[in-house]
């Protein structure tokens, strides 16, 4: 849309607003909220039609077999609305247009094989573990080499918060930190994606606090005054970011609870991968631990779960990740999810206000 009506402003100047990353921003989170709430309905449909329902795991909560037969491989809605969205208000012959929309596109396709395996060919193991892995791996390794021949002054510099100056240059073993950012991201999501709302929830407050970090890092004049890192075109990162706010509210109007639809690995891996990819972009790797602090949450629960059980035969939650545990200590699904979220806002509100303390 930008490359076709922007030309247009020498004959009616009006067509001058377009050039705006704010109002463009704006119209690509409302094209994805619209799109994902007009075709949901349909998309639940046909999700019915193939029976696509989520089989739910018999040692989980019991207030969860409730949920079996809910359709799932929601996630195909999410990313339907970000690309219509990106291709009409981004500007496609910005290089980090495409590297996104491989990202979002790509980690979704690794999680449609496993949900399609899981749901469709009635295959529980899904797409088996270590291919999974590798898949994400491999996939990890293409984004980073686009990223490679984008690469500017900061690409491989390691920023932490609260430090005006990078703590090191990470160089050659950048390629395996963002490998790991990668996978981690997307898994971490993937983790925490186990109750109506949440995962969708805490994806629209990350999205929002990179909207706005993406935004300052892509103006010389924002960079320079807060003393971060200057990265050029990555302003119009800020117009993925509230696509993918856009699609999640949504999404979120179908999947809170009672969820009429679920994202599956489609979904969870799509957007954890992108989360991780835009934290790459706008040089934000450290303070992701802060943005997405729930989803770190969760993984750490996990970790500390097969750990302390394989040394001690202990366990140290009633069930990970962390969301099941207090749903076993009889808290309901609803309030999990929206103390969760409250968590999840601190958190981005905290990695905003660390702009100024450093």
């Amino acid at each position: 849309m930008l490359k076709f009506l922007y030309p247009l402003v020498k004959y009616f100047t009006a067509f001058n607003i377009f050039q705006y990353i704010t109002f463009r921003a704006a119209y690509a989170a409302l094209t994805a909220l619209l799109i994902s709430f007009l075709c949901g309905p349909w998309v639940i449909r046909k999700l019915k039609a193939i029976k696509a329902g989520e089989k739910i795991r018999s040692d989980g909560p019991k207030s969860h077999q409730a949920k079996s037969g809910t359709p799932s491989m929601g996630g195909i809605l999410i990313i339907l609305s970000i690309v219509i969205s990106v291709l009409l208000w981004m500007d496609l012959e910005n290089p980090y247009t495409w590297i996104l929309l491989m990202t979002v596109t790509g980690f979704g396709l690794i999680g449609f094989v496993d949900d399609y395996l899981k749901i469709i060919k009635k295959n529980s193991a899904g797409l088996r573990a270590s291919l999974k892995l590798t898949s994400q791996i491999i996939f990890s390794l293409i984004i980073i080499f686009f990223l490679f021949i984008q690469r500017h002054e900061y690409t491989t510099l390691l920023y932490v918060p609260f430090l005006k100056y990078p703590l090191l240059d990470l160089s050659y073993f950048y390629i395996p930190f963002a490998t790991l950012l990668l996978v981690g991201t997307s898994n971490a999501v993937n983790l925490t994606d186990g109750l109506d709302g949440l995962a969708s929830g805490l994806v629209i407050m990350v999205g929002i606090a990179f909207a706005i970090l993406s935004y300052l890092a892509g103006r010389v004049d924002f960079a320079d005054y807060l003393q971060i890192p200057y990265i050029i075109n990555s302003w119009e990162v800020t117009v993925f970011s509230l696509s993918l706010v856009g699609a999640s509210v949504g999404f979120l109007w179908f999947n809170c609870h009672p969820a009429e639809i679920m994202m599956g690995d489609t979904g969870s891996l799509a957007l954890g991968g992108v989360i991780g990819v835009i934290a790459l972009i706008i040089k934000k790797e450290i303070l992701l631990v802060i943005v997405g602090g729930v989803f770190v949450i969760e993984v750490l629960s996990v970790i500390i779960q097969v750990v302390s059980y394989k040394l001690t035969g202990k366990r140290v939650f009633r069930m990970a990740p962390l969301h099941h545990h207090f749903e076993l200590k009889n808290w309901s699904e609803s309030k999990v999810v929206i103390r969760f979220w409250i968590l999840g806002g601190l958190f981005a509100i905290l990695s905003l206000s660390t702009l100024k303390l450093q």
